[in-house]
């Protein structure tokens, strides 16, 4: 029997959700399996991976062929590394210790990137949000000088037609002295 470790898809139409398992290479893919492994949503950013890594590295290390999207998948989550290792322990390429510090160190490092990339992209948000706040802040500006122009405008306007309309009744006024004058 030549057994897969591969994704059973689940979710709904147009969101998937897979669940790592363990199958018959015969069985359907959404199918009969014969252990889970763990849980994928590619739908989150970063892909969210859920994995038991012993139970993998068992199935791994009894010969269990990954598909490629679960090979990338378990090299990621360091299985393919770890079943590496423990080959070059069996051979008695270096100890087990050895192997151990190999594998902190690679994991000391993937867990530096990640919070790297997650630093980045925090730095790049803020950013953009910076822009955007500057960008909107422009706007609001330019928004009020025009109403303050037209506000300006407006009182001119009305002073000057109170002006004028304080002109006309002084010549009314005028107008009407002559006339009771005369």
């Amino acid at each position: 029997m030549s057994t897969k470790i591969r994704l059973a898809r689940h979710g709904k139409k147009g969101y998937a959700f897979y669940h790592i398992v363990v199958a018959d290479s015969r069985a359907p893919r959404d199918g009969r399996f014969i252990e889970k492994l763990g849980t994928y949503n590619p739908n989150t950013n970063p892909a969210t991976i859920e994995l038991n890594f012993e139970s993998a590295l068992k199935w791994i290390s009894v010969g269990a062929q990954p598909t490629d999207t679960a090979r990338s998948i378990l090299s990621k989550e360091g299985v393919m590394l770890r079943h590496h290792l423990n080959g070059g322990v069996k051979k008695g390429a270096f100890t087990e210790e050895v192997a151990e510090q190999k594998f902190a160190k690679w994991v000391a490092e993937k867990e530096a990137k990640a919070a790297a990339a997650k630093a980045a992209a925090e730095a790049a948000k803020a950013k953009t949000a910076k822009e955007r706040l500057e960008a909107e802040t422009k706007v609001k500006e330019a928004k009020a000088a025009a109403l303050a122009a037209k506000l300006a405008e407006a009182a001119a306007a009305a002073e000057a037609a109170a002006a004028e309309a304080a002109g006309e009744n002084a010549e009314e006024a005028a107008a009407e002295t002559e006339a009771a004058a005369e």
